[in-house]
This record gives structure tokens, sequence and C-alpha cells, in this order.
């Protein structure tokens, strides 16, 4: 078969699957759902219309890039965008924070999770629209705790500590002994400057003042807690019993336009809501909690299910074999949001698999089944079976905005979607954050911030005074995975 009809065929299976599941939430992509629509896309949700006016920028920060510390840079798991304006030219200016997770892991003379400082990093940025947009790092700082002390990326096994009522994860021994593990995955600032972390070891989130001290933290829902034998245990390494699977917890973090709302997203199903079958974690939950009269809520007064879409990881048409996880939120409002989920498929990955879905969803609560402070969330009772919903359980509604797997879109920016090899320039697998900032024009519309988290990913990285490279090999080509940043623009409703 030649491959213009084997392309064919796939498209047309692709078709096929999402036909069969129209009236679902979650929707299954079973061939690589690019999309060469090379202007605007309309789209009509909730009695509103979204407008996707495409890529109009893209910027570059090398892998090898050293941050404040003298490290490898290594983000952008999340980024937070302040301080954003428009000069008489056209182009903007603004300081852009980003988040690294846990450090490198499994690289180098790091054999597993390392004693990585958790921190946040500052660049500036500027945007000329239809060209592109600079990155230049210009500082940041540590995260530190109560005491003063840094955190650790160090993976905690079984042990917890607890501190002001909050259970937290911290290694018993060896490197990192004696402080909180922290696998910083979003971020989410208020307008004093203080801000909110999201962690991936406890699903729980963490409060700084703006030096970057810890004042507090939300310990997560029962529902969410991760148990092994019956208590209680952080450790990553395999999958709890109950609670956030292993390295899939609270991705995801942001804060309504109006300051009332924190939002918080897990980043694919708990374990007990799905199977062994990786396409039945697509029923993930939304956590809304109530800041406008505490920082520190003890429960969410919104809990919500999401259904994630499911995707055939090579794209050959066959049935869908895992989760289009999603990796970052923002709110648009007390109850919209938009979502990123996505395959793992890209440069990084280390596999032929040319990227199959990596999109940005509308999603509405508003009309979705509350399930605060009932047995779904105060225990272990599934919401789902087999990636089947519950009956009783209406989830969030939705729609896709941009498709990012757009090559015509891509190509303008020299962008490609290539993985056997890969090229310095080839999409990156990990697409992880999101920010938004105005256009300051009449039109009202918005630039859509979208970075890539490239793992310390480098030949020439530098972590806690040893070297170690982590340059990438094999079918993603070979070289560093330099991160990057997307900039799209969009009208949305009032």
């Amino acid at each position: 078969m030649s491959r213009r009809r084997l392309a064919g065929t796939l498209v047309g299976l692709a078709a096929l699957a999402l036909a069969a599941d129209a009236g679902a939430q979650s929707r299954t992509y079973v061939a690589p759902h690019w999309d060469n629509t090379p202007g605007d896309v309309t789209v009509a949700f909730g009695g509103r219309t979204y407008v996707n006016h495409g890529l109009v920028a893209v910027g570059w920060l090398p892998a090898a890039t050293r941050d404040f510390n003298g490290e490898t840079l290594g983000s952008f798991s999340s980024m937070a965008l302040s301080n954003w304006k428009k000069a008489a030219d056209g182009s903007y200016t603004g300081t852009l924070r980003t988040l690294p997770d846990r450090g490198p892991n499994n690289v180098g003379p790091f054999k597993s999770t390392t004693d990585y400082a958790n921190r946040v990093h500052e660049h500036a940025i500027k945007l000329v629209p239809g060209k592109g947009l600079t990155i230049t790092p210009t500082g940041g700082f540590l995260l530190k705790d109560q005491t003063g002390q840094p955190f650790t990326g160090m993976d905690p096994g079984a042990n917890v500590v607890e501190r002001g009522g909050v259970r937290y994860p911290s290694p018993a021994g060896g490197e990192g002994a004696g402080k909180l593990s922290l696998d910083s995955e979003a971020i989410a600032y208020l307008p004093d400057g203080s801000f909110y972390v999201s962690d991936e070891y406890a699903a729980g989130v963490y409060l700084f003042d703006r030096t970057g001290t810890l004042t507090g933290a939300i310990q997560t829902v029962p529902a969410l807690l991760p148990i092994k034998k019956g208590q209680l245990n952080f450790g990553a390494e395999k999958a709890p019993e109950q609670g956030r699977r292993n390295n899939q917890g609270l991705e995801a973090l942001t804060i309504s336009p109006d300051g009332k709302r924190l939002i918080a997203v897990l980043q694919s199903a708990t374990v007990q809501d799905s199977a062994s079958n990786n396409a039945t974690r697509n029923n993930t939950r939304v956590l809304v909690y109530d800041i406008s009269k505490t920082r520190l809520p003890k429960a969410p007064i919104g809990h919500y299910a999401l259904q994630l879409p499911t995707v055939r990881e090579n794209g050959d048409g066959q049935a869908a074999d895992v989760t289009a996880a999603q990796s970052e939120a923002v709110a648009l409002s007390e109850d919209r949001l938009l979502v990123l989920a996505r395959d793992g498929n890209g440069r990084g990955k280390g596999a032929p698999n040319a990227p199959v879905y990596k999109s940005i969803l509308l999603v509405d609560l508003a009309g979705a089944t509350n399930l605060a402070g009932t047995p779904y969330e105060q225990g272990g009772q599934p919401i789902a079976r087999d990636g089947a919903l519950n009956p009783d359980i209406k989830p969030a509604a939705q729609a896709e905005l941009v498709d990012i797997l757009n090559p015509v879109q891509l190509a303008r920016f020299g962008i490609n979607l290539s993985v056997s090899p890969s090229t310095p320039t080839s999409l990156p697998e990990k697409i992880e954050a999101m920010a938004i900032g105005s256009t300051f024009d009449k039109t009202g519309d918005v630039f859509l911030l979208v970075g890539s988290d490239n793992d310390f990913a480098t030949a020439r990285g530098h972590v806690n005074g040893q070297d170690f490279d982590a340059s990438l090999h094999g079918d993603t080509g070979t070289g560093d995975n330099d991160n990057l940043v997307l900039v799209y623009r969009l009208s949305l409703p009032k």
C-alpha cells in the first residue's frame, strides 16, 4: 500500500472512531490528529463564540542554558506572565516566571531522582507578532520551607512528616533527608506577589510568599491521597492502591480572573477510577477552592469529572491505548478553563511515534455534577470503571480550540513534526505550560503562550556541582532538546 493510501486509510479510521464517539465527552483519536488549516478556526461553545487566529510567533531557549544558580535551567513545567506591556512599535514585553520540576532524573550520575532545590525562574520576554519571541533569563529564587530550608526533588518513599496539621512527603534518609520533597508542576500568582505551587508527590497545593518561603498548604482531598497497604505513601516509584497515580498529581493550577477561585486539575484518573489499560485513565478530577476569604481553605467547594481524550499511541488506527493526560490549565472565569491535553510523542520521547494528539480544550464546569463532600471525594469510591464514567455523574463540557499539531502553521516558524529522526526544531514531546496576555487593542484579543518542558535534556548539564549528559539518542535524533514557547492569538468572548 502506498504511503498516501495508508495515510488516507488511517484518517478514515480516525473519522469512524470520532463518529462512533460523537455523543461522548471523551473523544478517541487512533490516527494523527493534525490540522492543516492555515488561518482562523471558529468554535461555538456554550452559547459563545471563540476564535483561534493561529500561531503568530515562537521562541526558543537552548537546553544548555544555566540559571541564576549556575545550574541547568530545565523549564517549562508551568509559567506565569506579569508586567505585560505594549510598546509604540507594536511589540510586547513582560516578565515570564517559569517552573522546572524535580530536577534531572535517571541521567548521567543521577541514577534516580535528585536532591534538586526547587525554584522559580524569571525571564524578560519580547514578542513581535508575526516574527518571533525572545526569552532572556534574568534571575529567580529557590523555594524554601517554613524553616528556611530548600525543598528537594528526591522521591520521599513512604516517609511522611506533619507540620501545622498538613502531612508532607520527606525522604527518611540519604540525599534530601529532612527536607520536604516537591515535584513542582504548576504555578499561580496572586496580586501581591505571593503564589501557589501544585505538587506531583502529594497532589496538594503549597502557598509561598513573594520571596518563595512556604506559608502554608492545602492538603488534597482523601480520594486523591496515595494509599499503599492502608497507609499514606507519597512515593512515586510505583502506583498506589488508591489515590493519585504515581507521577500523575496536580499538574494544572490556575486562579480565576476575579481572584476568588483556585482551580487544580489532576493529570489523569486516580487509581480507583481506572484499570491497567492506560486508555482508561481518561476520567480525571478538577478541584475548585474558594480563596476569597482564606488563602488556605480546608476543602474544595467544587469537585468535577473531566473526560480526557484517548489516543492510539503509534497512530496506526487500532484501539486507543493511552490517555492524552492534561498538563496545564488557564482560568477564563470561575467555571471556564483552557486545558492542555497531549500525548507523549515528539522530540525527547525516545520512540519513533509521530505526535498524534496535542490540543488546548475549552472546558466548562457549570453544568457538571459537583462531587464535593460526596463519597466520591471522601473515600475510594470510583467515579468510573474501565474508562466509563458512572451514569450518575455528568462531566464538564468541552470543545477543542487549538490543535497544536498544525504542520502548516508550525512550518511558517521552522517547526516540524518529524521524529525518525527528529531535528533541533522538531516539536518537543512535553508541551506543558500556558499563560495569557492581552493584545491591548480594540479587538480585546489575547496572546496565549504555550511552553515545553525538556526534562533537563542536554549534553552539557550541570546540577549539584555535577556535570551530566542527558542528550537525545536513537529514534529521536541526537543533541539537546531545547525549550520552546508557541504564541497563539485568540478571540475570547467577554
